[in-house]
């Protein structure tokens, strides 16, 4: 009789050990899972790009535009219309952009 529950007691006890190792591997492996999450997260940052200062930033915009239009009407009989036109445009752009750590802040 004290055979029989001293194996069931000893069933018991292997089971808690194996629990307590478990755990202890669980929080022996926690510091590398926040370290691995963390650089996830940095990782992504990184990939959204460099910030900008919106103060630093300026920019020159030159906008040129020329309309050349000719519109003939020819009597007679019927009449008829002839329209030439030209047209051109051009933009010049020019900006900078100041990075966050050249901003002093005030």
């Amino acid at each position: 009789m004290f055979r029989r529950l001293n194996r069931r007691g000893q069933s018991t006890l292997e089971y808690g050990v194996l629990v307590a190792v478990i755990v202890a591997a669980l929080l022996a492996m926690q510091t590398y899972f926040k370290r691995g999450l963390q650089g996830r997260i940095r990782q992504s940052s990184d990939d959204v790009g460099e910030q900008f200062s919106p103060e630093l930033t300026t920019g020159t915009r030159t906008v040129t535009s020329s309309v050349n239009s000719n519109e003939q009407t020819v009597g007679g009989d019927r009449p008829t219309s002839k329209t030439d036109s030209t047209q051109s445009q051009n933009k010049a752009v020019d900006e900078r952009t100041g990075a966050l750590s050249e901003e002093t802040w005030r």
